[in-house]
């Protein structure tokens, strides 16, 4: 907090916001900045006085963890190129927002936990160095569930000890669900146009779903990981969250990249391109989409029928596809979460500087924790940090065992045969019900349909959520599932069902909703 107040007391004190400013995608107002309606200078002072009014004050949706404090001053400087004529493509000047697990010079990156409240090594991620080199602002750091959602099986998603909880700006008691919640709750406010989140298993699809956005989990290495906090490098990625599929474009195009130090990337090339040039709505026409069943709240159905039946009315052929078994698969990957974590957090604590970080092991984490009880566990424990903690090394037989288990059943026994045995280019289904309340008894209680993340996370494989509509307020999402590196058909899927849509969503910070007996069934 005390790093916000110097630079939004001068911004409250500057010219009122451009009008609209929060309905602004990154297409939208990099045209503005093309045009010369407005420069990157006023568009930063605009989302930081609604930041100023809306993230910490009036609804305080906890969605910013810090601010960069040179933000109007990289803003100058992108102006003065543009007058110059020097542009460095569709991101020039424009803000964007990182999930604070994402690593920016000059701003601590925390995921959230108070061990790693100074963390900040002064050097930039792959991430923020791709959004820098096209001439994107940082404007910030959001706040995400601490450590990812892997601390505690009785977590809440939102929270962390240095954010506080994130509320959702659709229904301020409802979930934002994790772990790129402020991501998602901070575009929806209209902060920024477009963040960018990570997600290991639904925490881009999730929240973007839940907070009405266009949200991409991308083929597991394409986007570089190297000093973004990890759970697990089998599952891990960086991924947009925006209010159009062209801004995810936009951005997706932005961040492949092959980097020596992440070998997963190591064909990311092969696969980079400006994917919004090449969208093309038209291709809807001749796609097979296998249709995914699931979930029992009758709105939510009538959604999903209205949404087949855009796709079928633009001349998609719908197969209904009949899930496979998968039995056994979560469990097998969330034994490979445990041992990957403690390996990769530990790798990654080795990078930090000592003088800012204490804690140079998950047993130092552990015991950092134990240590400020008060202020990092007052809602749940650390259970899943001491699973990982006992587990032994991933040369460990068990540990070979569960991935390739996991991987089979949610690869070549999963998506790989669904689409194959079906014949359909990819696959379709609703992306997660209605957003939960937030409990801080019980933590996330969640029984809807939202089970289409775990395959598409563990294989690897791209998920392209898109705004489906409202049900009682509160947003759900349709979900494009494909194979490896099928980025393009599924933006191309989800486009044109924006199109066709047309859904609008914009929050109003309500207190509550009237949620009904439809939407119940949550709690314990």
């Amino acid at each position: 907090m005390k790093r916000l107040l110097p630079i939004l007391a001068l911004l409250l004190a500057a010219a009122p916001a451009r009008a609209q400013i929060e309905q602004a995608t990154v297409a939208s107002l990099s045209a503005d900045l093309a045009a010369g309606r407005t420069t990157s200078q006023k568009a930063v002072r605009a989302y930081l006085q609604r930041i100023a009014a809306l993230d910490r004050k009036g609804p305080r949706l906890n969605s910013i963890i810090s601010l960069n404090p040179h933000a109007m001053q990289e803003a100058r400087a992108l102006d003065a190129e543009r007058r110059a004529g020097k542009l460095r493509g569709p991101l020039h000047g424009v803000p964007i927002l990182l999930k604070d697990n994402i690593e920016a010079a000059g701003m601590p990156t925390t995921a959230g936990s108070l061990a790693l409240a100074r963390n900040d090594p002064g050097r930039d991620s792959p991430v923020a160095a791709a959004l820098r080199a096209k001439g994107a602002i940082i404007l910030g750091k959001t706040n995400l569930s601490e450590w990812a959602n892997f601390r505690s099986e009785r977590s809440m998603s939102g929270w962390s000890a240095i954010g506080g909880l994130t509320r959702n700006p659709y229904a301020l008691d409802r979930t934002t669900c994790g772990s790129s919640s402020g991501s998602g709750a901070a575009v929806a406010a209209g902060f920024a146009p477009a963040a960018i989140g990570s997600e290991t298993n639904g925490s881009i699809i999730c929240p973007a779903s839940m907070m009405g956005l266009a949200g991409l989990k991308p083929t597991v290495g394409l986007i570089p990981r190297t000093h973004i906090v990890p759970i697990s490098h089998s599952q891990d990625t960086a991924g947009p969250m925006a209010r159009s599929v062209r801004d995810v474009a936009i951005l997706l195009s932005a961040l492949i990249a092959s980097d020596p130090a992440d070998p997963a990337t190591a064909d990311a090339m092969a696969h980079a391109g400006d994917y919004a040039a090449a969208l093309d709505p038209a291709a809807i026409g001749r796609m097979r989409i296998g249709v995914l069943r699931g979930g029992a709240q009758p709105e939510l159905l009538e959604r999903y029928e209205a949404a087949l039946a855009l796709l079928k009315g633009m001349g998609a052929t719908l197969v209904e596809v009949k899930k496979p078994p998968m039995e056994g698969m979560s469990a097998a990957s969330y034994d490979v979460l445990q041992y990957e974590f403690k390996a990769d957090v530990n790798a990654y604590l080795a990078t930090t500087r000592p003088d800012q970080v204490d804690s140079r092991t998950l047993a130092g984490l552990i015991a950092f924790d134990d240590a400020h009880k008060v202020s990092e566990m007052p809602l749940f424990g650390q259970e899943i940090f001491a699973l990982s903690q006992s587990k032994a090394g991933l040369d460990d037989p068990a540990y070979k065992a569960a991935r390739a288990t996991s991987l089979r059943l949610a690869g070549r026994e999963g998506i790989d045969a669904m689409l194959a045995d079906n014949r359909v280019d990819l696959l379709v289904t609703i992306s997660y019900g209605p957003a939960w309340p937030s409990d801080t008894v019980w933590g996330d209680q969640y029984e809807g349909p939202g089970g289409s993340t775990g395959p598409a996370a563990i294989a690897g494989y791209p998920h392209l959520t898109v705004p489906m509509g409202l049900v009682r307020g509160l947003p759900v999402g349709l979900s494009f599932i494909g194979a490896a590196y099928a980025e393009q058909r599924l933006l191309d899927a989800g486009l044109a069902y924006e199109q066709a849509a047309g859904i609008s969503n914009k929050p109003d910070f309500r207190a509550t909703v009237d949620s009904g007996p439809e939407l119940e069934g949550q709690r314990p």
